[in-house]
Protein backbone atom coordinates (compact mmCIF):
# COMPACT_ATOMS: atom_id res chain seq x y z
CA UNK A 1 0.00 0.00 0.00
CA UNK A 2 1.31 3.33 -0.90
CA UNK A 3 2.18 5.87 1.65
CA UNK A 4 0.46 9.24 1.59
CA UNK A 5 1.80 10.81 4.88
CA UNK A 6 3.38 14.07 4.24
CA UNK A 7 7.24 13.47 4.29
CA UNK A 8 8.94 15.74 6.99
CA UNK A 9 11.47 17.47 4.07
CA UNK A 10 8.36 18.37 2.34
CA UNK A 11 7.38 22.22 1.79
CA UNK A 12 5.13 22.28 4.27
CA UNK A 13 7.80 21.73 7.01
CA UNK A 14 10.22 24.11 5.27
CA UNK A 15 11.53 27.32 7.86
CA UNK A 16 9.98 30.56 6.81
CA UNK A 17 12.45 33.03 5.38
CA UNK A 18 13.20 36.15 6.98
CA UNK A 19 11.21 38.90 5.48
CA UNK A 20 13.51 42.23 5.25
CA UNK A 21 12.82 45.62 4.52
CA UNK A 22 15.05 47.88 2.90
CA UNK A 23 14.73 51.99 3.09
CA UNK A 24 17.11 53.85 1.59
CA UNK A 25 17.19 56.93 -0.69
CA UNK A 26 19.92 55.56 -3.52
CA UNK A 27 18.28 53.12 -5.64
CA UNK A 28 21.31 51.77 -6.31
CA UNK A 29 21.71 50.73 -2.61
CA UNK A 30 18.18 49.61 -2.62
CA UNK A 31 18.54 47.42 -5.85
CA UNK A 32 22.02 45.68 -4.52
CA UNK A 33 20.51 45.15 -1.29
CA UNK A 34 17.74 43.47 -2.47
CA UNK A 35 20.29 41.03 -4.80
CA UNK A 36 22.06 40.23 -1.95
CA UNK A 37 19.19 39.67 0.24
CA UNK A 38 17.16 37.90 -2.10
CA UNK A 39 20.57 34.89 -2.59
CA UNK A 40 20.35 34.26 0.32
CA UNK A 41 18.23 30.96 0.94
CA UNK A 42 16.86 32.11 4.59
CA UNK A 43 15.70 35.43 3.73
CA UNK A 44 13.67 37.62 1.13
CA UNK A 45 13.49 41.23 0.52
CA UNK A 46 10.01 41.58 1.06
CA UNK A 47 10.08 45.84 -0.46
CA UNK A 48 12.62 48.49 -1.04
CA UNK A 49 11.41 52.03 0.16
CA UNK A 50 12.80 55.14 -0.58
CA UNK A 51 12.26 57.22 2.42
CA UNK A 52 10.48 57.38 5.83
CA UNK A 53 7.70 58.02 4.90
CA UNK A 54 6.91 55.14 2.45
CA UNK A 55 8.42 52.48 4.63
CA UNK A 56 6.03 53.05 7.18
CA UNK A 57 2.76 52.36 4.93
CA UNK A 58 4.97 49.35 3.69
CA UNK A 59 5.66 48.10 7.06
CA UNK A 60 1.91 47.85 8.08
CA UNK A 61 0.98 46.42 4.69
CA UNK A 62 4.33 44.12 4.85
CA UNK A 63 5.08 43.18 8.20
CA UNK A 64 8.12 42.51 8.14
CA UNK A 65 11.10 40.91 10.51
CA UNK A 66 13.54 43.46 9.55
CA UNK A 67 13.88 47.27 8.68
CA UNK A 68 17.57 48.23 6.95
CA UNK A 69 17.49 51.50 7.66
CA UNK A 70 19.74 54.19 5.56
CA UNK A 71 21.17 56.87 8.36
CA UNK A 72 20.64 60.38 6.33
CA UNK A 73 17.03 60.59 4.09
CA UNK A 74 14.73 63.01 2.74
CA UNK A 75 11.27 63.91 4.15
CA UNK A 76 12.37 62.54 7.58
CA UNK A 77 16.34 61.88 8.94
CA UNK A 78 16.49 57.89 9.59
CA UNK A 79 16.82 58.62 13.74
CA UNK A 80 13.56 60.54 13.41
CA UNK A 81 11.79 57.67 11.91
CA UNK A 82 14.03 55.30 13.87
CA UNK A 83 12.70 57.12 17.13
CA UNK A 84 9.19 56.86 16.44
CA UNK A 85 9.39 53.22 15.02
CA UNK A 86 10.60 51.90 18.50
CA UNK A 87 8.25 53.62 20.08
CA UNK A 88 4.98 52.77 18.19
CA UNK A 89 5.93 49.53 16.16
CA UNK A 90 9.61 47.88 17.81
CA UNK A 91 11.36 45.82 15.48
CA UNK A 92 14.49 44.91 14.97
CA UNK A 93 16.72 47.30 12.67
CA UNK A 94 19.95 47.60 11.17
CA UNK A 95 21.51 50.92 10.18
CA UNK A 96 22.86 51.24 6.89
CA UNK A 97 25.57 53.96 7.47
CA UNK A 98 28.19 55.90 5.64
CA UNK A 99 32.04 56.18 6.93
CA UNK A 100 32.16 59.63 8.28
CA UNK A 101 32.52 61.63 11.63
CA UNK A 102 29.01 62.78 11.25
CA UNK A 103 27.68 59.32 10.06
CA UNK A 104 29.26 57.39 12.84
CA UNK A 105 27.55 59.91 15.55
CA UNK A 106 24.34 59.47 13.88
CA UNK A 107 24.80 55.58 13.83
CA UNK A 108 26.02 55.42 17.97
CA UNK A 109 23.03 57.67 18.75
CA UNK A 110 20.58 55.11 16.61
CA UNK A 111 22.15 51.84 18.46
CA UNK A 112 21.30 53.90 21.71
CA UNK A 113 17.49 54.78 20.05
CA UNK A 114 17.30 50.51 19.77
CA UNK A 115 19.34 49.82 16.35
CA UNK A 116 19.97 46.26 16.79
CA UNK A 117 23.43 46.44 14.78
CA UNK A 118 24.45 48.71 11.55
CA UNK A 119 26.72 47.84 8.50
CA UNK A 120 28.46 50.52 6.74
CA UNK A 121 27.37 51.41 2.80
CA UNK A 122 29.02 49.03 0.40
CA UNK A 123 32.00 49.62 -1.79
CA UNK A 124 31.19 48.22 -4.73
CA UNK A 125 34.52 48.50 -7.01
CA UNK A 126 35.92 45.02 -5.75
CA UNK A 127 34.68 42.02 -5.97
CA UNK A 128 36.18 40.33 -2.88
CA UNK A 129 35.00 43.17 -0.94
CA UNK A 130 31.56 42.86 -1.93
CA UNK A 131 31.86 38.97 -1.32
CA UNK A 132 32.82 40.10 2.65
CA UNK A 133 29.88 42.61 2.55
CA UNK A 134 27.34 40.10 1.85
CA UNK A 135 28.79 38.04 4.72
CA UNK A 136 28.54 40.67 6.60
CA UNK A 137 25.27 42.29 6.24
CA UNK A 138 23.60 38.49 5.69
CA UNK A 139 24.89 37.77 9.04
CA UNK A 140 23.41 40.89 10.90
CA UNK A 141 20.47 40.71 9.42
CA UNK A 142 19.85 37.33 11.14
CA UNK A 143 21.42 38.28 14.38
CA UNK A 144 19.02 41.24 14.31
CA UNK A 145 15.95 39.04 13.62
CA UNK A 146 16.74 36.26 16.63
CA UNK A 147 17.59 39.63 18.69
CA UNK A 148 15.71 40.60 22.01
CA UNK A 149 14.46 44.57 21.49
CA UNK A 150 13.89 44.81 25.44
CA UNK A 151 15.59 47.39 26.40
CA UNK A 152 18.26 47.05 29.27
CA UNK A 153 17.71 49.64 31.89
CA UNK A 154 19.74 52.70 31.47
CA UNK A 155 22.28 54.01 33.68
CA UNK A 156 21.56 58.28 34.07
CA UNK A 157 24.41 60.30 33.43
CA UNK A 158 24.24 61.63 37.20
CA UNK A 159 24.19 58.07 38.61
CA UNK A 160 27.34 57.42 36.85
CA UNK A 161 28.28 55.21 39.83
CA UNK A 162 25.73 52.92 41.31
CA UNK A 163 24.13 53.00 44.38
CA UNK A 164 25.76 50.08 45.96
CA UNK A 165 28.59 49.45 44.69
CA UNK A 166 31.58 47.84 46.86
CA UNK A 167 34.29 50.63 48.35
CA UNK A 168 37.04 50.27 46.24
CA UNK A 169 40.47 49.19 48.55
CA UNK A 170 43.43 51.12 48.03
CA UNK A 171 44.72 47.64 46.02
CA UNK A 172 42.34 48.21 43.51
CA UNK A 173 43.86 50.32 41.42
CA UNK A 174 47.58 49.25 41.44
CA UNK A 175 48.67 49.02 37.77
CA UNK A 176 48.43 45.27 38.26
CA UNK A 177 45.00 44.67 37.86
CA UNK A 178 43.36 45.02 34.89
CA UNK A 179 39.55 44.23 33.13
CA UNK A 180 39.50 42.91 29.50
CA UNK A 181 36.13 43.00 27.81
CA UNK A 182 34.88 41.83 24.42
CA UNK A 183 31.64 42.51 22.66
CA UNK A 184 29.63 42.67 19.09
CA UNK A 185 26.49 42.79 18.52
CA UNK A 186 24.16 45.37 21.47
CA UNK A 187 27.92 45.72 22.78
CA UNK A 188 28.31 49.56 22.06
CA UNK A 189 25.26 49.74 24.76
CA UNK A 190 26.52 47.10 26.90
CA UNK A 191 30.05 48.12 27.31
CA UNK A 192 28.54 51.53 27.89
CA UNK A 193 26.54 50.36 31.10
CA UNK A 194 29.78 48.23 32.24
CA UNK A 195 31.99 51.68 32.12
CA UNK A 196 29.23 54.35 33.17
CA UNK A 197 29.03 52.78 36.57
CA UNK A 198 32.60 52.31 37.30
CA UNK A 199 34.66 54.68 39.60
CA UNK A 200 37.75 57.31 38.51
CA UNK A 201 40.14 54.49 40.21
CA UNK A 202 39.08 51.63 38.46
CA UNK A 203 42.35 49.38 37.16
CA UNK A 204 43.29 50.13 33.54
CA UNK A 205 40.97 48.41 30.67
CA UNK A 206 41.37 47.11 27.82
CA UNK A 207 37.76 46.79 25.06
CA UNK A 208 37.37 44.95 21.74
CA UNK A 209 34.08 45.99 20.01
CA UNK A 210 33.29 44.45 16.83
CA UNK A 211 33.20 48.01 14.45
CA UNK A 212 34.69 49.01 12.00
CA UNK A 213 37.51 51.45 11.08
CA UNK A 214 36.01 55.22 11.71
CA UNK A 215 33.43 54.32 13.81
CA UNK A 216 35.55 53.35 16.98
CA UNK A 217 36.90 57.01 18.10
CA UNK A 218 33.46 58.58 17.92
CA UNK A 219 32.05 55.40 20.03
CA UNK A 220 35.51 55.89 22.28
CA UNK A 221 34.46 60.04 22.63
CA UNK A 222 31.29 59.72 23.32
CA UNK A 223 31.81 57.03 26.11
CA UNK A 224 34.27 59.57 27.72
CA UNK A 225 32.29 62.34 27.98
CA UNK A 226 29.45 59.92 30.14
CA UNK A 227 32.56 57.87 31.99
CA UNK A 228 34.09 58.84 35.40
CA UNK A 229 36.82 56.92 33.71
CA UNK A 230 39.09 58.44 30.69
CA UNK A 231 37.93 56.71 27.68
CA UNK A 232 40.04 56.53 24.20
CA UNK A 233 40.74 55.19 21.42
CA UNK A 234 43.91 52.55 21.84
CA UNK A 235 47.14 54.01 20.09
CA UNK A 236 49.86 51.79 20.00
CA UNK A 237 52.04 51.43 22.21
CA UNK A 238 50.89 53.46 25.55
CA UNK A 239 51.35 52.39 29.10
CA UNK A 240 48.26 51.26 30.56
CA UNK A 241 46.88 53.30 33.71
CA UNK A 242 44.44 53.08 36.01
CA UNK A 243 40.99 55.06 35.46
CA UNK A 244 41.48 54.44 32.15
CA UNK A 245 39.65 52.63 28.88
CA UNK A 246 41.09 51.43 25.43
CA UNK A 247 38.96 50.74 22.51
CA UNK A 248 40.60 48.84 20.28
CA UNK A 249 40.79 50.72 16.66
CA UNK A 250 38.53 49.14 13.83
CA UNK A 251 41.89 48.89 11.48
CA UNK A 252 43.64 47.01 14.38
CA UNK A 253 43.68 43.71 16.89
CA UNK A 254 44.16 45.31 20.33
CA UNK A 255 46.70 43.08 22.03
CA UNK A 256 48.40 43.40 26.09
CA UNK A 257 52.26 43.35 26.35
CA UNK A 258 54.17 44.03 29.32
CA UNK A 259 57.50 46.10 28.79
CA UNK A 260 58.99 46.15 32.71
CA UNK A 261 56.74 46.46 35.19
CA UNK A 262 54.11 48.04 32.93
CA UNK A 263 51.29 46.56 30.63
CA UNK A 264 51.67 48.44 27.62
CA UNK A 265 49.11 48.73 24.38
CA UNK A 266 49.74 47.13 21.18
CA UNK A 267 48.39 47.51 17.47
CA UNK A 268 48.28 44.32 15.02
CA UNK A 269 47.15 44.21 11.42
CA UNK A 270 47.50 40.97 11.20
CA UNK A 271 45.20 38.36 9.47
CA UNK A 272 41.42 38.83 10.92
CA UNK A 273 40.56 35.99 13.51
CA UNK A 274 36.93 34.43 13.29
CA UNK A 275 36.37 36.81 10.62
CA UNK A 276 36.93 39.65 13.08
CA UNK A 277 40.18 42.47 13.51
CA UNK A 278 39.51 43.83 15.88
CA UNK A 279 39.24 39.80 17.96
CA UNK A 280 38.09 39.43 21.31
CA UNK A 281 40.03 36.47 20.71
CA UNK A 282 43.35 37.93 20.19
CA UNK A 283 43.00 40.03 23.41
CA UNK A 284 41.36 37.41 25.53
CA UNK A 285 44.74 35.42 24.31
CA UNK A 286 47.02 38.37 25.48
CA UNK A 287 45.43 39.40 28.45
CA UNK A 288 46.28 35.25 29.77
CA UNK A 289 50.06 35.27 28.63
CA UNK A 290 50.77 38.57 30.11
CA UNK A 291 48.64 39.43 33.10
CA UNK A 292 47.12 35.80 34.29
CA UNK A 293 45.14 35.84 37.18
CA UNK A 294 45.50 39.70 38.20
CA UNK A 295 43.02 40.21 35.15
CA UNK A 296 39.18 40.06 34.65
CA UNK A 297 37.52 38.96 31.79
CA UNK A 298 34.36 39.96 30.14
CA UNK A 299 32.43 38.93 27.36
CA UNK A 300 29.30 40.62 26.52
CA UNK A 301 26.52 40.09 24.11
CA UNK A 302 27.56 39.29 20.43
CA UNK A 303 26.85 36.81 17.63
CA UNK A 304 29.00 33.99 16.41
CA UNK A 305 32.44 32.77 18.58
CA UNK A 306 34.68 35.16 18.72
CA UNK A 307 36.33 35.97 22.27
CA UNK A 308 35.23 32.12 23.31
CA UNK A 309 38.18 30.50 23.06
CA UNK A 310 40.33 33.14 24.20
CA UNK A 311 38.44 33.38 27.74
CA UNK A 312 39.18 29.92 28.34
CA UNK A 313 42.77 30.85 27.96
CA UNK A 314 42.12 33.43 30.33
CA UNK A 315 40.29 31.19 33.10
CA UNK A 316 43.41 28.50 33.07
CA UNK A 317 45.65 31.37 33.39
CA UNK A 318 44.07 32.00 36.28
CA UNK A 319 42.18 35.08 35.77
CA UNK A 320 38.15 35.24 36.78
CA UNK A 321 35.53 35.48 34.12
CA UNK A 322 32.20 36.89 33.64
CA UNK A 323 29.72 36.07 30.41
CA UNK A 324 26.36 38.70 30.01
CA UNK A 325 23.04 36.17 30.63
CA UNK A 326 21.20 35.63 28.21
CA UNK A 327 18.29 37.60 28.98
CA UNK A 328 20.11 40.61 28.74
CA UNK A 329 21.85 39.76 25.83
CA UNK A 330 20.81 41.17 22.71
CA UNK A 331 22.55 38.30 20.78
CA UNK A 332 23.50 35.39 22.91
CA UNK A 333 25.99 34.22 20.81
CA UNK A 334 29.13 34.75 22.07
CA UNK A 335 28.67 34.65 25.49
CA UNK A 336 26.77 30.75 24.87
CA UNK A 337 29.99 29.77 22.85
CA UNK A 338 32.53 30.77 26.16
CA UNK A 339 30.17 29.14 28.46
CA UNK A 340 30.13 26.16 26.62
CA UNK A 341 33.74 26.30 25.98
CA UNK A 342 34.14 26.28 29.59
CA UNK A 343 36.48 28.96 30.04
CA UNK A 344 33.24 31.39 32.15
CA UNK A 345 33.16 31.36 36.02
CA UNK A 346 30.14 33.60 36.56
CA UNK A 347 26.81 34.61 34.40
CA UNK A 348 25.54 37.30 35.24
CA UNK A 349 22.56 40.33 34.21
CA UNK A 350 24.43 43.03 32.48
CA UNK A 351 23.10 45.69 35.75
CA UNK A 352 25.24 43.67 37.97
CA UNK A 353 28.59 42.85 36.31
CA UNK A 354 30.39 46.17 37.26
CA UNK A 355 29.74 45.49 40.94
CA UNK A 356 30.79 41.95 41.01
CA UNK A 357 33.85 42.86 38.84
CA UNK A 358 34.86 45.37 41.39
CA UNK A 359 33.91 42.83 44.37
CA UNK A 360 36.47 40.47 42.68
CA UNK A 361 39.19 43.03 42.34
CA UNK A 362 38.78 43.89 45.62
CA UNK A 363 39.65 40.15 46.23
CA UNK A 364 43.11 40.02 44.31
CA UNK A 365 45.99 40.08 46.57
CA UNK A 366 48.57 42.94 45.66
CA UNK A 367 52.01 42.48 44.88
CA UNK A 368 53.91 41.63 42.25
CA UNK A 369 52.42 40.19 38.83
CA UNK A 370 51.34 36.90 38.80
CA UNK A 371 51.40 34.78 35.49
Amino acid sequence: MLNTAVSPLGASSRPRKIRALIVDDSALIRRLLTEIINSQKDMEAVGAAPDPIAAREMIRALNPDVLTLDVEMPKMDGLDFLEKLMRLRPMPVVMVSTLTERGSDITLRALELGAVDFVSKPKMDIANTMAEYTLEITDKIRAAAAAKLKQTPRVAATDRVAEGLPALSNRIASTEKLIIIGASTGGTEAIKEVLIRLPPDSPGILVTQHMPEGFTKSFADRLNKLCRIAVKEADDGERVLPGHAYIAPGHSHLLLRRSGANYMTQLSQSAPVNRHRPSVDVLFHSAAECAGRNAVGVILTGMGKDGAHGMREMHEAGAYTFAQDEHTCVVFGMPREAVAAGGVDEILPLGDIARKVLVRLNSIGSGSIRV
